[in-house]
């Protein structure tokens, strides 16, 4: 049923929520609420000003409302509460002032000053009340506020919707679910934390049934399926790697070692190349590539940004400059000529290796003979991503590049449809990275050390959570911090900016003049998290890093150290945040990822908002593991008693992945 038939549900919030994906009433029932508020009204005010509290009370006063700067309002008036007057105030609640009558009961959430005699509130509801309730709160999006989502829900609830159930009857049957529109009803409006409990635990099995599910289906025929049996001379692939000048660790000639097994096997390669920051994966994947080539077939690489796709393009026209190999570079900014002469080329196969982006998933991309397609940083493409590019050639083997060490029984599991290569060694010569926590009021010890950096002739880059000054004043923009570190060196470094709101051309300039040492500076956003590869820079500085995950840290981390230097790290937050000492004690991507799974479950860890196949809505693989290797072993049951060809929703989701070529 369309979301049009809901009431006020216009073409603006069909739009906002067509962009979560969600366009039927049905999908909308499936946005969960992401906590609780339990409301249970106060008959006494405490004075605890750090305690949260909920009273009913009467208006006084007419509302106020007064702007302290554009789209940042406050509301006050005064309220009674029993036999005292109380003088209340909330933040970005204008709204609210046509309902906010004198004599009308109201609660008030938030915090009491004793001092002050004020309430200051973080949520008014506007009609009292009376016993205890809880209440969802949503993720809200562009304006819609939660009380809307809210009535919507409840109207989507009266309609007679569909609703498919994913769990087998089988399994309904022997863990007692309840049916799956209860389920919906009791997330949505519970009346007590059972529902809630009893909701989670049946919609949490669904989601995590329906993963094992495909991943065990693409297992199951990935073993059946016929790979191109290759012949290459193997010698000159290792004259390749004894020609470099560097030496690969045991780590990496056993994974190339593996790769070329695969290659020559008959059984389609479907490979997961794990290693740790600058272990030196693209490498590994880039000799893989020319044994590919050597029998006769072209290779793709695709990469999640153009700046890694630019920066491995001119590393591999560099690395095969004297081996007779046509290298080619394929991303969305390219003029249209420039594509259509490319296209061409991969079309009539004078390109022997494409390096590309999301370019490469265009329907006007057309290979002459695709044998090998490598996916760089492949947890941020979802699987039906993966399988377009498989799909452009025929039977063509796969091979996953992943920087995000996971621990290992995880990855196990949520990778168990491929095999698995590790690379645990760094290579030779290259020193840990000291890593430091600091506060920002050590900010001046930091700048000596940048400037005695960059007087040795190193580069230096520092990241800022957001590209310009929001309403968060307290985090520091790129803009902002290009003007404190200027001020600080007066001149003396280039210094510039690098986020991704740049248009390409200005990204590439910047990203060349840092790349031939000419920026000593580099101020950016996370875009640099993933590849870039500048061996001269010695130092990376994260300002509140607070918010961000220490699986990210370790990847942008990763950035320096690239070379014989001694490289540093500094964490710079005003928060005594605990699990950044991690960073402190450890280089280990492996064991950081094991912290980082422990302190935050897979949301960060696997970049689930960008990830195709790992967006659940309610599912946490470290908190719901149990209930993880159950549905594994369910879902393996339901694949061998073949009960899924009797289903016409197993059915459908096979040809929806398009798991087969």
């Amino acid at each position: 049923m369309e979301l049009s038939k809901l009431t006020n549900f216009g073409e603006t919030a069909q739009k906002i929520f067509k962009e979560i994906g969600i366009i039927t009433v049905e999908q909308l029932l499936e946005y969960f609420p992401y906590r609780y508020e339990f409301l249970n009204p106060s008959s006494i005010l405490l004075s605890d000003e750090k305690l949260v509290q909920v009273i009913n009370v009467t208006m006084e006063s007419e509302a106020q409302v007064s702007y302290i700067r554009r789209n940042f309002n406050s509301l006050r008036f005064k309220a009674r509460f029993q036999n005292q007057l109380l003088k209340v105030s909330i933040f970005n609640r204008a709204f609210l002032k046509p309902n906010l009558k004198i004599g009308k009961e109201i609660t008030l959430i938030g915090k009491y000053q004793e001092k002050t005699n004020q309430f200051i509130a973080n949520d008014i509801k506007v009609n009292a009340i009376q016993i205890p309730k809880i209440i969802p709160v949503y993720h809200l999006m562009k304006g819609i506020k939660n009380v809307k989502i809210e009535k919507w829900m409840k109207e989507a609830m009266s309609f007679p919707i569909s609703i498919v159930d994913r769990i087998p009857l089988a399994f309904q049957e022997l863990y007692h679910f309840i049916p799956k529109l209860e389920a919906l009803q009791y997330l949505h409006f519970p009346k007590s934390v059972e529902e809630i409990k009893k909701a989670k635990v049946r919609l949490i099995y669904e989601e995590l049934f329906e993963f094992m599910f495909q991943i065990l289906f693409l297992k199951q025929l990935e073993t059946f399926s016929n790979g191109l049996k290759r012949k290459f001379n193997k010698k000159q692939v290792y004259d390749f790697v004894n020609s470099l000048p560097f030496s690969l660790t045991d780590d990496q000639l056993t994974a190339i070692e593996e790769g070329l097994l695969d290659l020559e096997s008959e059984k389609r390669m479907n490979r997961l190349l794990l290693g740790d920051v600058g272990s030196g994966k693209t490498i590994v994947a880039s000799i893989l590539m020319y044994a590919n080539v050597l029998s006769g077939y072209q290779s793709v690489m695709m990469v999640p940004t153009e700046i890694l796709a630019t920066q491995h393009y001119y590393s591999m026209l560099k690395l095969f400059d004297h081996f007779s190999l046509h290298v080619e570079l394929l991303v969305g900014s390219m003029k249209q000529s420039e594509k259509k002469k490319v296209l061409e080329k991969i079309e009539t196969g004078q390109v022997n290796i494409v390096i590309g982006t999301h370019a490469l998933l265009s329907d006007n991309v057309h290979f002459f003979n695709l044998g090998l397609v490598v996916t760089d940083e492949q947890h941020r493409f979802g699987v039906n991503q993966r399988k377009n590019l498989q799909n452009k050639g025929f039977r063509s083997d796969v091979l996953y590049l992943s920087a995000t060490p996971i621990p290992r029984t995880y990855a196990l599991t949520i990778y168990g449809d491929m095999d698995t290569s590790m690379i645990k060694t760094k290579p030779m010569g290259r020193k840990e990275i000291i890593t430091k926590v600091k506060k920002e009021s050590e900010l001046k010890e930091i700048l000596n050390h940048v400037y005695e950096e960059m007087k040795d002739g190193h580069q230096i880059y520092v990241v800022a959570p957001l590209i310009e000054e929001g309403e968060m004043d307290e985090l520091k923009d790129v803009n902002l911090l290009k003007e404190k570190f200027t001020l600080a060196f007066h001149d003396k470094f280039k210094i510039d900016i690098l986020h991704g709101k740049m248009k390409t051309k200005e990204k590439d300039d910047v990203m060349s003049s840092f790349e031939k040492g000419e920026t000593k500076l580099l101020i950016s956003t996370t875009v640099i998290e993933v590849g870039v590869d500048v061996k001269n820079a010695t130092m990376m500085i994260i300002f509140n890093a607070e918010r961000f995950g220490l699986a990210t840290l370790h990847q942008l981390r990763g950035r320096v150290g690239r070379n014989d230097l001694q490289s540093y790290c500094y964490l710079i937050s005003n928060q005594d945040v605990e699990r950044l000492h991690v960073l402190e004690e450890s280089n280990d991507g492996f064991y950081i990822s094991e912290k980082d799974f422990e302190l935050r479950g897979q949301g960060d860890l696997f970049g689930v908002q960008q990830s195709g196949d790992m967006s659940f809505h309610l599912a946490d693989l470290k908190r719901d593991y149990k209930i993880l290797l159950q549905a594994k072993k369910d879902a393996l049951s339901y694949l061998e008693t073949k009960d899924y060809l009797n289903s016409e929703y197993y059915l459908s989701l096979i040809e929806k992945i398009d798991f087969t070529n």
